[in-house]
C-alpha cells in the first residue's frame, strides 16, 4: 500500500504535557525513541531512495520516490543499488552486483536487473573493466570472467594447488576433465576454451584476485594461515541446561604476524612473479621504545606488512599499493607501473605511537581513503599536518600537494563524477560538526553546502543533482531529509521517526563547552545543567567508550540511553559533564595519540580537571562528584578510584578492561605495543595492578556473556579485592549479555543501581 506523506502538520511541542523521565521506559532505547531510517542509499536510476526502518522487531525496507513524494514498503529483489567503487560508475550503461549467490546485470536507465549467473558456492570480488559487457568475479581461490555481449562464461585462474588435484589418479576425474568442458553455466552462456592463468602461490594462501582494467594483468595477494590461540566465553544459559564455551576473539601478542606477498600475472607472457619490498623506508628501523630496554636501534628482519588490495589507474598501467607495517607504525603508498616494473615511493608516513585518524584509521587491514583521480594524479589522506588532509600526488611531476589545510579533519570524501572535484564530510567550523563542502582539485576553494551544526550523512544521487541525507542535532535524532545539491539548500523532511512519549519531553540541548587542560590545550565537553531551583551541587561526570571516539559533539549521540539518563539525573538536581577527553575522535594526531604506553594518565587526568573546572566555574561540591562509564569509559572509572581515593566519591564500572594484557590485539598493540616487548606499558596502565587504591564506593557490572572485553576481565579484578580485603564494591553480572546490552531488563537492572548509588553517596 502506497504511504503517502504528512509530515509537517505537527503537533507543537508546547501542547503537549511535559512527562517525567522514568529509566524504565529510557532503557528500552530505540523502543522508546522511535527508530531512525538507516542504510540510505539510491536506486540505479537516482529517482528512488532506498532506506530501512524497524517497527515491531521487524527490519523494513522503504523507498522514498522523488518525484511523486511518496513512500513504499518494498521487497529486496526490487531493489537495485548504485555501488561506491565500480570503475567509471558515471559513464556506465550498466553494472554488476551479487545477491545471494547470483550475479545480476543492472540497467540504471531502466531500473532493471537480469541474472546472468548463480554459483553454490560464494562469488565475491565483483570487478569491472574497460570493456562495459565484461566482469570478473572470485569463487573460493580462482578468478573467473562472463562477457555478456559474446555470451560466454570463463574460468581465468588456476591456483598451484587446484592444478595439482587436477591431475588426480582417479580414472573418472580425469576422464571426464579430458572428454568435457566445464558445464557451470547461466542463460545458455558457454565455457571458453580451457586455459588458465597458473598463479603460483609459495604454499601460502590466496586472498585476493585483483584484474588490472585492460585486462592485461593480475595482482593476487598471498598469506600465510595463521592459527592463535582462542579464549572462550562461557554460556551458563544454554538451551540443554549445560554450560558450554563460546569461542571468541585471541589476546594482544598472541596473534603471529602475518607472511605476505603481492604478486604479478601477466596475460602477455604467461609468467607470474612476486615483488619485492626489502628496501622500503624504516623497514628495519626499531621504534623509539626499544631504547627503553636495551635493544638495538634495528631490527635483525624486514618489518612484517599488510598489503592491501591496490588501486589500478583507470587505463589500467599503474598499481597504487598501500602497505602498513604490522606493528601500525609505518605506511608505504607505493605506485607500480605494470608496463616497465618499476615502483616508486609515492608517501612514507612515520608515527612513533601508531598510523590512524579519519580516512586512515588504526586498523592496519584497512587501506583508509586513497585512489584515483586519473591516469596521472593520485588522491589520499595523510596526518602530516598532525590533522588528517586530503593531498594529490602528480606523477608528471612526482610532487605531492596538500589539497586541504587547517585545525580539523577530513571524516568521509566521495569523487565527483567528473573528477574535477570532490565531496568532503568535515568538522571544520566546529570539531563537534560533521559538515558537507565540495572542494574544486584545482583551485582548492571549498565550497559550504550544508554547515548548520549537527551531522550530515549525505548520499549522492547518481547524477549529483539530489542529496539523501540523515541529520541529527544534540536532541534531535536521525531522520532522512532530501536537498538538491547546492550550497545551503532547503532541506525537506522524508520520515518522522521519534514517537510521542520521546517528543513529549524537553531534552536539554546541552552546551558543548572548552575546558583548559595541560600545557595550555583544551578539552571540549557537554555540560548539562540543572535548573537553579532544583541544583544540589552534586555532579557526575560520564566517561564515554572506545577511547577514539567523539561524544562532545553537536549531533545524536551513540550513547543514547546514557543522553536520556543525563536529563534524568538534570531533572533531579545534578550537573553533568561528558568529555572528550585526550585520545578521543575529532582533534587531530597529537591528540589521539596522547595515551601512546600510558593508558590511564592524560586521559584520566582530562576528567580531574573537569571536576576541578565544575568545582571553580559551576559551584559544585568537591565532595559530591561521582564519575562512571562503559568499556574504556569503565576503564578509566576504575583508574580514577584506583589512583586517585578521595576524588570521587563514587563510581559505576561498566563493562571494563581490568588488565590490558587480557584485551584484543588490534586495538591494543597500537597503544601499548605488545605485553612481551612492552611490559612497562601494560603495568602502568592496567587497573588491577592499582587495586590496593581502593576506598570509595565502587559498583561494576559486566555481562557475563562479554566476547570483547570479557569476563575474566571483571573476576580476576574481583578476586584480587577479595585477596586485599577490600570492602566497599559490588559486581553486578549480567548471565546473558554480551559486550553491549540487547535487554531492556539489564539496562534498567543497571542504571537504577548507578541512580541508588550517586543518591546514596552524593546526596548524603
Amino acid at each position: 500500500m502506497r504511504l503517502f506523506l504528512f509530515l509537517f502538520s505537527l503537533i507543537p511541542l508546547t501542547l503537549l504535557a511535559q512527562q517525567d523521565i522514568d529509566i524504565q521506559e529510557i532503557m528500552k532505547g530505540y523502543d522508546f525513541i522511535g527508530h531512525p531510517p538507516e542504510n540510505i542509499q539510491w536506486s540505479a536510476n537516482g529517482n528512488e531512495v532506498y532506506f530501512n526502518r524497524r517497527s515491531n522487531n521487524e527490519k523494513h525496507q522503504l523507498t522514498y520516490n522523488v518525484r511523486s513524494n511518496s513512500i513504499d514498503t518494498i521487497n529486496s529483489d526490487e531493489k537495485f543499488l548504485l555501488p561506491d567503487d565500480i570503475f567509471d560508475a558515471s559513464s556506465r550503461k550498466a553494472y554488476f552486483e551479487v545477491s545471494e549467490n547470483t550475479l545480476y546485470k543492472v540497467i540504471p536507465s531502466k531500473n532493471e536487473r537480469e541474472a546472468v549467473y548463480t554459483r553454490k558456492e560464494g562469488i565475491f570480488n565483483v570487478q569491472h573493466v574497460i570493456d562495459s559487457d565484461k566482469i570478473y568475479f572470485q569463487i573460493k581461490n580462482d578468478l573467473f570472467s562472463i562477457d555478456t555481449e559474446k555470451n560466454y562464461f570463463k574460468q581465468v585462474t588456476i591456483t598451484q594447488s587446484e592444478k595439482k588435484d587436477a591431475t588426480s589418479n582417479n580414472f573418472l576425474d580425469n576422464q571426464h576433465k579430458a572428454l568435457f568442458i566445464d558445464r557451470s553455466k547461466s542463460n545458455g552462456s558457454s565455457q571458453s576454451k580451457n586455459t588458465f592463468a597458473e598463479l603460483k602461490t609459495d604454499e601460502l594462501s590466496i586472498r585476493s584476485i585483483q584484474v588490472s582494467p585492460n585486462e592485461k594483468h593480475l595482482i593476487y595477494r598471498l598469506s600465510s594461515n595463521s592459527q592463535p590461540r582462542y579464549t572462550n566465553v562461557m554460556n551458563f544459559l544454554s538451551e540443554d541446561g549445560y554450560a558450554s564455551p563460546v569461542k571468541a576473539r585471541p589476546k594482544v601478542g598472541t596473534i603471529e604476524a602475518p607472511n605476505m606477498k603481492l604478486a604479478v600475472y601477466s596475460f602477455e607472457k604467461d609468467s607470474s612473479y612476486i615483488l619485492s619490498f626489502n628496501d622500503l623506508e624504516g623497514i628495519r628501523t626499531a621504534p623509539d621504545y626499544y631504547k627503553e630496554y636495551g635493544r638495538p636501534e634495528t631490527l635483525e628482519a624486514d618489518k612484517a606488512l599488510i598489503i592491501h588490495e591496490v588501486d589500478f589507474s583507470p587505463n589500467g598501467k599503474q598499481a597504487l599499493i598501500s602497505i602498513k607495517s604490522f606493528d601500525n607504525k609505518d605506511r608505504w603508498l607505493l605506485s607500480y607501473d605494470l608496463s616497465n616494473n618499476k615502483m616508486i615511493t609515492v608517501d612514507h608516513q612515520h608515527d612513533e605511537a601508531w598510523i590512524g585518524g579519519p580516512g586512515i584509521s588504526g586498523w592496519n587491514y584497512y587501506k583508509g581513503n586513497i585512489g584515483w583521480i586519473d591516469d596521472s594524479h593520485i588522491y589520499f589522506q595523510s596526518e602530516e599536518s598532525g590533522y588528517s588532509h586530503l593531498y594529490s600526488f602528480n606523477f608528471a611531476t612526482g610532487s605531492k600537494e596538500a589539497l586541504t589545510n587547517g585545525e580539523w579533519e577530513i571524516h568521509d570524501t566521495k569523487l565527483s563524477n567528473d573528477r574535477s572535484s570532490f565531496y568532503i564530510t568535515a568538522n571544520k567550523n566546529h570539531p563537534g560538526n560533521r559538515s558537507f563542502y565540495k572542494l574544486d582539485i584545482a583551485s582548492k576553494s571549498l565550497t559550504p553546502i550544508l554547515t548548520k551544526d549537527g551531522s550530515y550523512e549525505v548520499n549522492i544521487s547518481p547524477d549529483e543533482k539530489w542529496l539523501a541525507i540523515r541529520y541529527s542535532y544534540k536532541n534531535k535524532p536521525w531522520e532522512l531529509y532530501i536537498a538538491k545539491n547546492k550550497s545551503n539548500p532547503e532541506l525537506k523532511q522524508i520520515t518522522k521517526s521519534t514517537t510521542q512519549a520521546f517528543t513529549s519531553i524537553a531534552w536539554q540541548d546541552p552546551e558543548v563547552v572548552k575546558i583548559p587542560t595541560e600545557n595550555g590545550l583544551h578539552s571540549y565537553a557537554r555540560l548539562y545543567e540543572p535548573k537553579s531551583d532544583v541544583k544540589n551541587g552534586a555532579a557526575i561526570i560520564f566517561v564515554h567508550g572506545a577511547g577514539y571516539l567523539q561524544n562532545a559533539h553537536n549531533y545524536w549521540s551513540g550513547y543514547y540511553r546514557e543522553y536520556m539518563f543525563h536529563n534524568l539525573l538534570v531533572e533531579k538536581g545534578y550537573t553533568v559533564l561528558d568529555i572528550d577527553y585526550r585520545a578521543s575522535k575529532g582533534y587531530g594526531r597529537d591528540h589521539r595519540t596522547a595515551i601512546y604506553r600510558h593508558m590511564g594518565e592524560a586521559d584520566l587526568n582530562d576528567q580531574l580537571i573537569g571536576k576541578k573546572w565544575l568545582t571553580e566555574k559551576k559551584g559544585i561540591d568537591p565532595e559530591k562528584v561521582g564519575i562512571y562509564g562503559g568499556s574504556y569509559g569503565g576503564f578509566i572509572t576504575l583508574m580514577a578510584l584506583l589512583k586517585h581515593p578521595g576524588e570521587f566519591q563514587c563510581g559505576g564500572a561498566l563493562r571494563s578492561v581490568t588488565d590490558w594484557a587480557h584485551y584484543n590485539h588490534p586495538y591494543t598493540s597500537n597503544i601499548l605495543n605488545t605485553p612481551d616487548l612492552d611490559s612497562l606499558a601494560y603495568k602502568r596502565s592496567s587497573p588491577i595492578y592499582f587495586a590496593e587504591g581502593l576506598s570509595d564506593r565502587l559498583i561494576m557490572f559486566h555481562g557475563m556473556m562479554d566476547d570483547n572485553v570479557q569476563y575474566q576481565d571483571i573476576i580476576r579484578l574481583s578476586q584480587r579485592f577479595i585477596e586485599l580485603g577490600k570492602e566497599n564494591w559490588d559486581l553486578a553480572s549480567y548471565p546473558i549479555e554480551g559486550h553491549g546490552f540487547k535487554t531492556p531488563t539489564s539496562w534498567t537492572d543497571e542504571y537504577r543501581r548507578l541512580y541508588k548509588m550517586f543518591n546514596r553517596y552524593l546526596l548524603k
